[in-house]
């Protein structure tokens, strides 16, 4: 794997190092011993997948609040996403800047996703599945989110937004919150 940095303060982006022969390929897309020496998280606990049906839907943009907050490294399985990060770290020299990552099932990348950060995604393609691990448990009362299409950020998402849910059109703007302070 390389792990290379990204405009936003501690975001990597991870491309795998297949090995291909007349099969296909095989790649590691995690190693303790290698994200150790990249100096990321490494003791993840929880893993989850999110299939989406329709181009254009829209997931996030979500965090969870301390003490529960989250490490998450994400990849696309099938279709293509638009993924966008914004960093919420009242301490960070990136602080309120958002940044974009196009992954899809064919490109062999990954984003690993340091606490700290909101995350949303947008679907391209029909039948898209996304993979994520994560260094917390999911806690309903740490969840929280911001709102998609907030004024503070001007988000240029590329497609018009086709499905959302109520929970995530009903976030506040990141005005009227506290920012994560680690």
């Amino acid at each position: 794997m390389r792990f290379q940095a990204t405009r936003l303060q501690d975001v990597k982006l991870i491309t795998l190092e297949p090995v291909i022969d007349e099969r296909g390929y095989f790649a590691r897309t995690f190693c303790v011993h290698e994200f150790a020496a990249a100096g990321l998280a490494t003791a993840f606990v929880q893993g989850s997948v999110s299939r989406t049906l329709q181009a254009g839907t829209l997931r996030g943009m979500h965090f969870q609040r301390a003490p529960h907050e989250e490490v998450k490294l994400i990849r696309c399985l099938a279709g293509a996403i638009y993924d966008v990060l914004i960093d919420i770290r009242s301490t960070s020299p990136t602080y309120m800047q958002w940044e974009a990552y196009r992954l899809s099932a064919g490109d062999g990348l990954q984003l690993y996703v340091p606490h700290g950060f909101a995350h949303g995604f947008q679907v391209l393609a029909p039948e898209t599945e996304v993979s994520y691990l994560m260094t917390e448990f999911y806690s309903a009362g740490a969840s929280d989110g911001i709102r998609y299409d907030d004024p503070a950020f001007n988000i240029s998402w590329p497609l018009p937004v086709t499905e959302i849910s109520a929970k995530d059109v009903g976030w506040p703007d990141f005005s009227g919150k506290a920012p994560v302070t680690r």
